[in-house]
Parts: structure tokens; C-alpha cells; sequence
């Protein structure tokens, strides 16, 4: 009996340990999952929430510009540009966009020039250009990125949350992409070559997501096709490209030139 007895306390012990270590372990597997962003929850194609501490870049008297580039803006009639536009230091005359066509002011650095509207302010244009490279330096500078090469360079079909992608390659948009945070969430990308996006493909921005707050830092030149639609400032270190018919809310700040065909600009 006093053997029986052993036995069955022993495998009541063992019972209760075993119990233990289980619950240890699911709690570890749940609180996994909710660091994760709770991934079996996710959209096809969404991304996990990051910690939302990424803050925007300031773009100085830059901001206050639509389009802003440093070798003129060429245009081919008729577009339409909402916010002030600017080029620096090139003459005015490499401002080839007509007063119709914006509704806001057109900077120049002499008397060259779209007429009647063109405003001379060489010092005002300076400061401009100036503050849109340190915006440039500042978010290419930034580290720690939450998503390294997603996609391989490729995020077409994707919902884009909120933070730092960095990209070491090329970036295209081939399909509609989504950018879904709320109103005071930042998303920088940073392209260490160029940025495409497809023909009559659009960026949608859900769940209150503002285009003032994303950041497209781009070493090579950036391609909008036909027809699509974007979102976000483009801090760009070579030409911005819009193909006939696309349209943009967002700004335009290009280190070298800015080319228009019929489209749609909003500064927002």
C-alpha cells in the first residue's frame, strides 16, 4: 500500500508540472504573435505595425513649394498645378509651365520667366533649394529601417503600414499599392536607385493616412506612368518624370529638372 501510495503522489506531481510548462510555453507563443502584429490577423499583403517613434522630415521653406528643382521644369500643356512652384539656380526661363496652368505663384531667380506672373525672389529660391537638400541628407540619413528590401524592390499588390524602408536597389510599382496608418504616422522610403511606377497604377491611402507625412528619398530618377496616380513628397536626387495624364498630391523637390505632360499636381 505504502508503495501504491508513492506511485500515485509521483505521477500527480508529474501531472501538475507537465500542466505548467504548457502554459508557460502558450503564453510565449501568444505574446510572439502580439509583438508580431498579430500576423494571422493581417490582410493579404499588409505589413505588421511598427512602433509609430519615426518621426517626419522637415522640409524647411521647401515645404512651401509644389514643385521645386534646381534645372527648370518643362511642360507639355496643358496641366494643372495647385502650390507654388520654383527653380534655382537656373535662369526662369527653364520654367517652361504657363501662368494658366498654376494656381499659386511661380518663383524665379531673374526676369526670365512665365509672363505676367513670374515672382523674381532669387533669395527666397535659395534658401529653398538649401533646405530641400538637408530634407534629401536627412532621409537618406536615417537607420534602424523597419522593412530592409521588402519585395525585393517590387511592392506592387502590397498595404503598406507606417515606417522606415529602406531599399538597396530599384523600386517599382507595377500594381495599386495601399498606405494605411492614421493621420500622425510617417513612412520614409529610401531607393538607392530608381523609382518606377506602372502605367494607370494608383497609391490608395486608408485608415486616415496623410501624404504630407510620407517621404520618397530617391538617388536615381523617378518614372509616374500614364495615367497613375501617386501620394507622398518625392525628395529626389535626379529627374522626377510624370508621363501624360498622372497625377500627384504631394510635392515634387528634384535636385536636377521636373518634366510635366497634361497632369495633375497637389500640393497637400
Amino acid at each position: 500500500m505504502k508503495l501504491t501510495n508513492v506511485l500515485s503522489t509521483s505521477a500527480l506531481l508529474l501531472v501538475v508540472l507537465v500542466s505548467g510548462c504548457n502554459k508557460d510555453l502558450g503564453n510565449g507563443s501568444s505574446d510572439l504573435s502580439n509583438s508580431a502584429g498579430s500576423a494571422s490577423n493581417l490582410k493579404s499583403g499588409e505589413l505588421p505595425s511598427t512602433s509609430g517613434t519615426l518621426t517626419g522630415v522637415n522640409l524647411g521653406v521647401a515645404g512651401e513649394f509644389v514643385i521645386l528643382s534646381k534645372t527648370g521644369i518643362t511642360d507639355v500643356y496643358k496641366s494643372a498645378v495647385t502650390g507654388d512652384i520654383g527653380s534655382s539656380p537656373i535662369t526662369g526661363a527653364a520654367i517652361l509651365l504657363k501662368c494658366n496652368e498654376v494656381t499659386g505663384t511661380i518663383y524665379t531667380v531673374d526676369a526670365a520667366g512665365p509672363l505676367p506672373c513670374r515672382v523674381t525672389n532669387a533669395t527666397r529660391l535659395g534658401i529653398a533649394v538649401g533646405d530641400m537638400q538637408t530634407a534629401y541628407t536627412d532621409a537618406a540619413g536615417r537607420s534602424n529601417p523597419d522593412f530592409l528590401n521588402l519585395g525585393a524592390g517590387n511592392i506592387g499588390g502590397k498595404t503598406l503600414t507606417a515606417g522606415l524602408y529602406k531599399f538597396t536597389t530599384a523600386v517599382i510599382i507595377p500594381t495599386d499599392v495601399t498606405i494605411s496608418g492614421s493621420d500622425t504616422d510617417v513612412w520614409i522610403f529610401q531607393v538607392a536607385g530608381t523609382l518606377k511606377m506602372s502605367s494607370a497604377v494608383r497609391i490608395t491611402l486608408a485608415g486616415g493616412a496623410q501624404a504630407k507625412n510620407i517621404f520618397w528619398q530617391t538617388s536615381g530618377a523617378v518614372t509616374l506612368g500614364t495615367t497613375s496616380h501617386f501620394e507622398g513628397n518625392i525628395l529626389g536626387q535626379t529627374g522626377i518624370n510624370m508621363q501624360t495624364g498622372a497625377t500627384i498630391n504631394g510635392r515634387m523637390l528634384a535636385q536636377t529638372a521636373v518634366t510635366l505632360q497634361m497632369n495633375t499636381v497637389t500640393q497637400p
